[in-house]
């Protein structure tokens, strides 16, 4: 008697518990991949994308994982908690630009601004695209799986990855550099960046998604059957 009614709680807990290490891995790889951003990188003489473009589609593949496991309610609920640690993330290291420092680590505070002394456009550009591309990428993939039930996990990933990838990186690179950069650039920096994170979460991201969905799904079907 006393096993049956522990279940549920033991249940609830060992489903929050996987909750939050899926929230705080997506936060940790959002926040990772902005301040990746800093660094561009060049090949054969041409900027393709930031580095941050390469962690960036495994923060969407987490956002997969929450909408498909827990919900849009709850996915929801976690973009717009990652929304609100970059906005701390942003506050705290640009006010460390502005604090005093001794002569003798002056080289090191030099690097510290470097990276952390963000252009407020670009951070406007990164939080707006950010919000609007998780929660369209969230919306569309319930709205594929309504079409398509349990089946077809991919198509509901990848398909969902477009339009929130789509909406990202247009608004991202207009608002952070038009007016600063040539149209053709502009054009440029989207299709590259646009298609640099289709192919990541395609061939990278994909084949997580699925394993760790089928591991939560599975655990949690054993739960209840406890």
């Amino acid at each position: 008697m006393n096993q049956v009614s522990e279940n549920p709680v033991k249940n609830r807990n060992d489903s929050f518990s996987a909750l939050v290490v899926i929230s705080g891995l997506l936060i940790t790889l959002y926040l990772t991949s902005n301040i990746m951003a800093v660094k561009l990188i060049s090949i054969f003489g041409l900027t393709w994308f930031d580095a941050g473009t390469i962690t960036f589609p495994f923060a969407y593949m987490l956002g997969d994982v929450l909408t498909e496991v827990w919900g849009f309610k709850t996915a929801k609920k976690v973009i717009w908690l990652t929304f609100f640690c970059n906005i701390i993330l942003v506050v705290s290291t640009f006010a460390g630009v502005w604090l005093p420092y001794p002569d003798y680590i002056a080289e090191t505070a030099n690097a510290y601004a470097i990276v952390f002394a963000y252009v407020p456009r670009i951070v406007l550009a990164s939080l707006i695209a950010f919000l609007g591309g998780e929660l369209l990428n969230a919306w569309v993939l319930i709205k594929i799986r309504e079409k398509t039930g349990e089946k077809l996990l991919w198509v509901r990933t990848i398909g969902s990855s477009m339009v929130g990838y789509l909406f990202d990186t247009i608004v991202f690179v207009l608002v952070a550099f038009a007016g600063t950069a040539p149209v053709r650039d502009l054009i440029f920096m989207i299709v590259v960046q646009y298609i640099a994170k289709l192919l990541i979460e395609s061939l990278g991201a994909t084949p997580m998604v699925y394993a760790i969905i089928n591991y939560l799904k599975k655990r949690r079907s054993l739960e209840e059957l406890a």
